[in-house]
């Protein structure tokens, strides 16, 4: 395995991170690939527009996020590479003085592949283990 290239693919899981948390949307342009499929729970999307706009609709009516990605695993095969990494989400209500939270913990699977712009996300599968709090903190804006 190049490590140049698991290097690259775990910037690019912790770059979907990043992007949720400073909720800079136009980051996820360098982590999933236009035909990305996003599988989380009860949601599936086709397409990288579709996978912002469901993850959008939880996360911006909700206040300070920070998600936490751990235990990368990462299997390369040319062009095509898999990853795995467990995933620990916390989300505060947008009243702050609510005292209202929810926290996940599960993981993400990913199907990668490598483009002319580097590795993008082609296929995610997100499992949730077990949560804490209360969902009706998430929402759209």
């Amino acid at each position: 395995m190049n490590p140049d290239d698991r290097a690259a693919i775990c910037d690019l899981l912790n770059r979907y991170a990043e992007a949720l948390d400073t909720r800079a949307w136009e980051l996820l342009d360098e982590v999933f690939a236009d035909d990305a499929v996003f599988e989380f729970g009860e949601f599936r999307t086709r397409t990288r527009a579709e996978a912002v706009a469901m993850i959008r609709s939880h996360l911006d009516g909700c206040g300070p996020t920070q998600h936490l990605l751990g235990n990368h695993r990462v299997e390369i095969d040319g062009d095509r590479a898999f990853s795995h990494v467990y995933v620990r989400a916390f989300h505060l209500d947008r009243n702050e003085d609510s005292g209202r939270t929810y926290e996940m913990f599960g993981e993400y699977r990913d199907e990668l592949r490598r483009t002319a712009e580097g590795w993008r996300s082609v296929h995610r599968r997100g499992k949730v283990f077990f949560e804490l709090g209360t969902r009706e903190v998430l929402g759209p804006g």
